[in-house]
């Protein structure tokens, strides 16, 4: 175990009773449907290009979505000119939030959520952070020290949207894992299968086969970084590769999905933030 120079300011929280039948359709198809225009850097305000970060808030205790926003490599921008960190912000994580808020005793934040560059001082009041397309990040040393204290501190990431190299997804695995090492260079990422407690923090999630695909083609990969490379120990870092599982979150109230494929997306969004707050 690593012992921290700077501790997190962790939220309290009390986890009820775990229901793994329970339907989210319900909760989903009242979530919130106005999407804010995005921003490529994470200064609040309208940007060139007419898209917008909203202001973060100050820390309470609550707990709240943060976001890591990155400078993005040539060819990850699209949809006027959204870079690749922003797709789905804020509506996913605003409505992961109200479902957490809805089948959990979590003391949350629900419509005021964050995005935080990774060397921004103010992440290490959050005990999770949530990046996207990691194909297009363009990483910094900064960002590779800052990440690595993170981890060492007691943070927890999930990585989303991630596809195999080629079309849309940038560089791959290979980019990801070329960042990785600058990152922890003995790092080494390990297959998950179903029994992992990740899976089962919460709802219970016995079988990959359940997880939908929103347009990726062959099956989802999860992966996990832990602590000194022991499986048995604390998850760092949980990916979701060759699947986009937060476009469900994004996409709930419209219909454009399926129920029953949005809410086992659901189901893996609250496991990982119950998983994290309990390790």
């Amino acid at each position: 175990m690593y012992a921290p120079a700077e501790s997190f300011v962790y939220t309290e929280i009390a986890v009820v009773t775990r229901t793994p039948g329970r339907v989210l359709a319900c909760a989903a198809i009242g979530l919130l449907v106005a999407a804010t225009v995005l921003a490529q850097r994470p200064r609040a305000g309208r940007l060139p290009g007419g898209f917008r970060v909203n202001a973060n808030v100050s820390y309470d205790g609550r707990f709240t979505f943060v976001r890591l926003n990155y400078a993005t490599l040539p060819g990850g921008y699209w949809y006027g000119g959204q870079p690749a960190w922003s797709h789905g912000y804020p509506l996913a994580e605003r409505n992961l939030m109200r479902i957490l808020h809805e089948v959990s005793a979590v003391s949350n934040r629900v419509d005021e959520v964050q995005t935080l560059a990774l060397d921004d001082p103010g992440l290490m009041k959050y005990p999770i952070a949530y990046i996207i397309e990691v194909g297009w990040w363009e990483m910094t040393d900064a960002e590779a020290a800052a990440l690595r204290a993170y981890l060492r501190k007691g943070g927890f990431v999930v990585v989303d949207d991630f596809k195999i190299a080629g079309g849309i997804g940038g560089g791959g695995w290979e980019r990801f894992e070329a960042n990785m090492r600058r990152v922890l260079p003995d790092g080494r990422f390990v297959d998950l299968d179903p029994s992992h407690p990740i899976f089962h923090s919460f709802f219970e999630i016995d079988s990959f086969d359940i997880i939908p695909q929103a347009y990726n083609a062959g099956r989802p990969v999860f992966r996990g970084l832990f602590e000194d490379n022991d499986p048995a120990a604390r998850m760092q870092m949980i990916v979701n590769y060759n699947t986009d599982i937060s476009q469900f979150w994004e996409w709930s109230s419209t219909g454009f999905r399926p129920i029953d494929d949005t809410n086992q997306a659901y189901k893996l969004g609250v496991n990982y933030l119950m998983y994290a707050l309990t390790h």
